[in-house]
Parts: C-alpha cells; structure tokens; sequence
C-alpha cells in the first residue's frame, strides 16, 4: 500500500531510449557531414537505422502505457500540449524555407547570387503551371485531410469503428497518391536543385513538405493498425488525434506552398 499511486500521473520507469535516441542522431548528423564530404555513407545509415529504432521502440511503449491505462485524463491533456509544442516546431521549420525564398524573389540581387540578376525567377528558370499537376495534388491533399476529419468524427462522437476505418484507408490512399504525383513532377521540372537559388529554395520547401507527407502518411497507417488491434475508444484516442493535427498541419503547409512558391512566386 506505500507504494500504491494516489495521483493521476505518470511516472516513467529508467529507459535508455532517450540517451540512444542522441547518439544515435549524432551519428546520423555526423555520418551526413562525411557523406556530403563525398566520403562513406555508411555512418549516416547506422545513425538513421538506430533513430528508426529508438522512434519504434518509445513509441510502442507509448502504446504499451495506454493500453494498461496509464494514460489518465491528466496524462492525456500533458501529451496534446507536447504534440502541440512539436508542431509549433514545425512551423518555425517551414518558416526558414518561407524566409529564404520570399528574400530571394523579392530581393534577386546580392552578393551570394550575382547570376540572378535582378529577375526572378532567374533568366532560364521555367516554372510549373500551378493550375495543372499543383492543382490536382492541393485537391488531393484537402480530401485526404477531409477523410482524417471524418475518421476523427465516426470515433470521437459516434463510436464507429467502421466508418474510422474507411476514412482512415481514405486518407492514406490519397497520402501515397499524392507523394506519386509530386515524384513524377519532381522527374519533370525543367531546373536543377543545385546550381540556382530557385531550385535550391523550392526542393527544398516542397521537398521537406513531401518528406512530412510520407511521414503523416506512416502516422496514419499505424492508427489503422491500432484501431484494428482494438485500440481506441470514444474517450482514448488522444495517438490518433496527434496523427490527424499532424496531417492537417501538412494540409495547411502545402495551402500556402501553392499560394507562395507555385503562383505567386512564378
């Protein structure tokens, strides 16, 4: 009875994970400097494996601890804010990419990129037509993001385990459809990442965007799982919850990539 819990926290066993999750990212990050420096990729693959692990490992303890119930109301408001926190993360993230290509259109001069010569995009550079491929994919992504929204609503409020099924197969069909498409643009631009600002700026803002694609797209496919293996309740979904703000976090991105980067910024 002394060591019965008389509160609505959670507290952790010792894990190692933590202290793996860093030297494995160290490694990695290590491993990415040598690769660009045309030297062995390997480090960077044994660093990226040990990061898959330690990101499967916390995460199906995570699962472990709802499942037993150590999940309590408490708990489950200290997981939004962390998510929530992460996210705003996110942002800040895409904000650089933002930065970077809203400085070079509006000011193509400068001492980094004498070639752009005052246009933008640069002489030479031909863009995509936003209201093709850009065009299907943003409508792409809104359904998926619609079909996340439905799932959420068949468990939240009505307890239907089928309906959040299908919205959830929905949205991770239109998830993979999408990254085709931007793969099979990206076969077909007329530029380079390297050797152009506007190349550099804008695989590197859509590119990181896919990549959060490919991700959200995995986020909710183990929720599929999850809810098959019996999972989540009305009341207990909060895994879920963090894959669908995820996924519309990644909708809203790509709204203001198409805005900035694929209309305005041709």
């Amino acid at each position: 009875m002394a060591h019965e819990k008389n509160h609505d926290y959670h507290i952790l066993e010792p894990s190692i994970l933590p202290f793996l999750g860093a030297v494995s990212g160290f490694i990695m990050l290590f491993g990415a400097v040598l690769w660009m420096q045309g030297m062995t990729w390997i480090m960077f693959a044994m660093g990226f494996v040990g990061v898959l692990y330690v990101m499967f490992a916390w995460w199906a303890e995570v699962v472990k601890e709802s499942n037993i119930g150590d999940h309590t109301p408490v708990v489950r408001i200290g997981l939004r804010y962390g998510f929530i926190m992460f996210i705003m993360s996110e942002v800040m993230f895409f904000a650089a990419w933002f930065w970077a290509f809203f400085k070079n259109a509006l000011y193509p001069m400068g001492p980094q990129s004498p070639a752009v010569d005052g246009v933008w995009p640069p002489v030479g550079i031909e863009t995509f037509d936003p209201w093709h491929l850009p065009l299907i994919n943003t409508l792409i992504l809104l359904c998926s993001g619609a079909a996340a929204t439905w799932a959420h609503h068949a468990i939240a409020h009505e307890n239907n385990r089928k309906d959040m099924a299908t919205g959830l197969i929905v949205a991770v069909l239109l998830g993979i459809l999408f990254t085709f498409f931007q793969a099979y643009e990206y076969t077909h631009a007329a530029f380079g990442f390297s050797g152009n600002i506007y190349g550099a700026t804008f695989f590197m803002a859509t590119g990181f965007h896919g990549f959060h694609v490919i991700v959200g797209t995995i986020f909710l496919f183990v929720c599929y799982l999850r809810l098959r293996a019996g999972h989540f309740t009305p009341e207990k979904h909060v895994g879920f919850e963090a894959a669908a703000w995820y996924w519309h976090f990644v909708d809203v991105v790509w709204l203001f990539l198409f805005a900035a980067i694929y209309i305005w910024g041709r």
